[in-house]
């Protein structure tokens, strides 16, 4: 009988997966709710997700690609929202590419202008990648010249390090606070604050202990773990494979010269490593 194979790395919502599976399922929309209001200061009084992540339709690709977590707000503005753990160096680029998807995926053929409404693309980051100490950013597409007049409304990023939130001493009173502390479940003690202070949290670390005892997410969690091994296998391996071809073009390349300059078979082999018969079929092709 096949083994299951199973990981003791706890589930929190910064495993890809789970994050997902929390945040678009049916009945947690008051969660998100939260969350967006905390961090984006507006009020919000109904929220739509857009595909709820089911776990036996995933679990049936075998993989762990990456997931998008994208809600509608009730005034139109549409949210999407990643959870990255690795720097993969392109956070920038992939998400102004997808910030265009978004909004070309939303925006109906004959639809006005004025009319395609605001996106806001939320990226959580398990490392560090801007050079100042704040730890949200939000950032304003602005004029050269006129630094207070704010252009280009109609897309915003926010970038939030949880790397920088855990260095400083954050205000457990701001709910934002409350959330980060509770979605980095690194510092048991500012956990634990946020969810006295806040309701909300409370019943959010009910439904997650309820998805951490799903067997189908505990599986979901390792073969993303599985993909994304594999995948820095393939990786490795094709940069190997690109090592030795280069070497094998560089022999073959100093071979030719060498033959050119009417060498002596033998030292040919002794400098470029190459088999005799290698050697003889290079000639072959001069």
């Amino acid at each position: 009988m096949e083994k299951t194979q199973k990981t003791n790395k706890p589930l929190n919502l910064k495993d890809d997966i789970m994050f997902k599976v929390f945040f678009s399922r049916k009945g947690n929309e008051e969660f998100l709710i939260d969350f967006l209001k905390a961090l984006l200061k507006i009020d919000i009084k109904e929220i739509k997700i857009q595909e709820e992540v089911n776990l036996e339709k995933l679990s049936k690709k075998e993989k762990g690609g990456r997931l998008d977590l994208q809600a509608k707000l009730d005034n139109g503005t549409i949210v999407n929202i990643e959870m990255q753990l690795r720097n993969e160096h392109n956070i920038e680029e992939r998400t102004t590419y997808y910030s265009s998807k978004v909004i070309a995926r939303e925006t109906e053929r004959g639809t006005k202008y004025k009319d395609i409404k605001q996106v806001i693309m939320i990226n959580i980051l398990d490392y560090e990648m801007l050079g100042f100490d704040e730890y949200i950013s939000e950032t304003a597409v602005v004029l050269d010249k006129h630094r207070e007049y704010e252009v280009l409304k109609g897309i915003k990023w926010y970038f939030i390090e949880l790397p920088k939130f855990r260095k400083q001493n954050p205000n457990m009173n701001e709910k934002i606070n409350q959330w980060l502390a509770f979605i980095d479940d690194y510092d048991r003690g500012l956990v634990k604050m946020a969810e006295e202070n806040n309701e909300t949290l409370k019943k959010a670390r009910l439904q997650i202990s309820y998805l951490t005892g799903d067997e189908e997410a505990k599986r979901m969690q390792w073969l993303e773990e599985k993909w994304e091994m594999d995948r820095v296998s393939e990786i490795g391996y094709a940069e190997e494979k690109g090592k030795e071809q280069g070497i094998k073009e560089t022999q073959i390349a100093t071979a030719k010269e060498l033959l050119k300059m009417n060498m002596k078979l033998e030292d040919i082999i002794k400098v470029t490593k190459l088999t005799k018969e290698e050697i003889e079929e290079i000639k072959k092709e001069i």
